[in-house]
């Protein structure tokens, strides 16, 4: 067993979209980004490339690259597993939490659980996601910006 960790933000601009876990969400503001900027699905594929010495996202799916332009960040935590599937391993289970004053994400995160755990072929209960806020502060709280940090443990085949 080997287990990483993973961290992501990204800014928020009007008029952008809003996708979390793989889930649109409808807001006014949206991730700036070169992907479609899921910063969950980011920190959790930090976690994984961490957790098998793949190194990181911006390795793996630099953002000069015109090939991960606006891209589906499910597609990138599918190729993530692969990834750590040609090492070896699969994903155990992974806890992330998202840290966002708006909007308020409860109400999607069943769906986001479910998205991920299809993607990265285990089970429901192996993915746990957290929504926090900042209290108002930071970033985060502030409205300019979204946070998330996740752990995963990945296993021998």
């Amino acid at each position: 067993m080997r287990v990483g960790f993973g961290y992501d933000v990204h800014r928020l601009e009007p008029g952008l979209k809003m996708v979390v876990g793989g889930v649109a969400i409808d807001h006014a503001k949206g991730w700036v980004a070169h992907s479609d900027g899921d910063v969950l699905i980011h920190a959790i594929c930090d976690a994984l490339l961490g957790a098998a010495s793949l190194r990181d996202i911006g390795v793996q799916f630099p953002d000069d690259s015109k090939e991960f332009e606006g891209i589906d960040s499910l597609k990138l935590l599918r190729r993530t597993v692969e990834l750590i599937g040609e090492k070896g391993y699969h994903v155990g289970n992974v806890d992330a939490t998202i840290a966002l004053q708006r909007p308020k994400l409860k109400p999607h995160i069943d769906e986001m659980r479910a998205r991920m755990a299809d993607v990265m072929g285990v089970d429901v209960d192996d993915v746990s996601v957290k929504a926090t806020t900042t209290e108002g502060l930071s970033f985060e709280g502030d409205g300019t910006g979204g946070s998330a940090y996740a752990v995963a443990l990945i296993e021998r085949d």
